[in-house]
């Protein structure tokens, strides 16, 4: 981040889809990371699920099979941030959308002592994540977008006490990343999920009064609005879950203009949650 190649160490808490992502482009452009996930099953399945990705790559051309295997040997697999050394260039926290979990997780990273912390918080307000830290001004929003490993935008959320030098190195480090990033104020939903989330929830709405089907209200945004995928199918992809925890933030924040639809809710409590389960707006198969 600071140009020094001596000093390139990430580490990144939570394994899953986006955790695991954010690992691979950070090993992918030389970082070697630690990836901290204390579920047992979940930490011993994402060494071959990354090893898809990098298998993946290699096949379609976007890297050499020694520049894979060396990419991947960069990714370790922690049980608990007590494994990490202290002083990481960044530690990145990447948990489920819920404030007190988030909070929890980054006072523990704050100890680990990196010279930036952030969250991948894709609705939370920063400045209620940076409470009681001891370094507010080193702390900051990195969103990124799913599949990480795809998606150029990267989001930098800046916070009330976030520092002019903490904001460069976040933008120095979507370079190295390979992102676009765009830079934005503290605001519950940022830019990217405010919007998106809105669309999303309309959708839902749509497919609940029975005005068409989810792949008709898809093909309306992608034929008429040139969007690359349709909301609902936007929405399995991200995770109903995770949709609705977003949601549920900006009501909070809003009002109810952005009150998850009862389907939303429904489908989650079955645990349709999209393309991880195999099911959600859309029906997955072989995912």
């Amino acid at each position: 981040m600071t140009g020094n190649a001596d000093l390139k160490s990430a580490v990144v808490i939570g394994a899953g889809t986006m955790g695991a992502g954010i690992a691979y482009v950070a090993a992918t452009a030389g970082y070697t990371v630690d990836l901290v996930e204390p579920d047992g099953t979940r930490r011993a399945a994402v060494g071959p699920q990354l090893r898809t990705v990098f298998d993946k790559a290699v096949a379609r051309g976007k890297a050499t099979a020694q520049d894979a295997d060396a990419a991947h040997a960069r990714i370790a697999y922690r049980a608990s941030l007590t494994e990490v050394a202290e002083g990481a260039d960044v530690i990145v926290e990447a948990v489920p959308e819920r404030p007190e979990l988030k909070r929890a997780v980054l006072a523990e990273a704050a100890a680990r002592k990196p010279r930036l912390l952030a969250s991948n918080t894709s609705s939370i307000p920063i400045a209620s994540l940076a409470e009681g830290l001891p370094r507010p001004e080193a702390f900051l929003g990195l969103h990124f977008f799913n599949p990480v490993y795809a998606m150029p935008l990267l989001e930098i959320v800046i916070g009330r006490e976030t520092s002019e030098d903490a904001r460069e190195q976040a933008l120095a480090l979507a370079r190295e990343l390979g992102k676009d990033p765009i830079v934005v104020n503290d605001f519950p939903g940022f830019a990217t999920s405010r919007l998106g989330v809105a669309l999303g929830l309309e959708a839902i709405r749509m497919l609940e009064d029975g005005v068409a089907s989810a792949a008709d209200i898809d093909k309306a945004m992608v034929l008429g609005y040139r969007h690359p995928m349709g909301p609902l199918e936007l929405t399995d992809i991200v995770g109903l879950d995770v949709r609705l925890d977003i949601a549920r933030t900006l009501q909070k924040a809003y009002g109810d203009r952005f009150a998850p639809p009862e389907l939303l809710v429904s489908k989650v409590a079955e645990g349709k949650l999209g393309k991880k389960t195999g099911e959600g707006f859309h029906v997955w198969e072989g995912r």
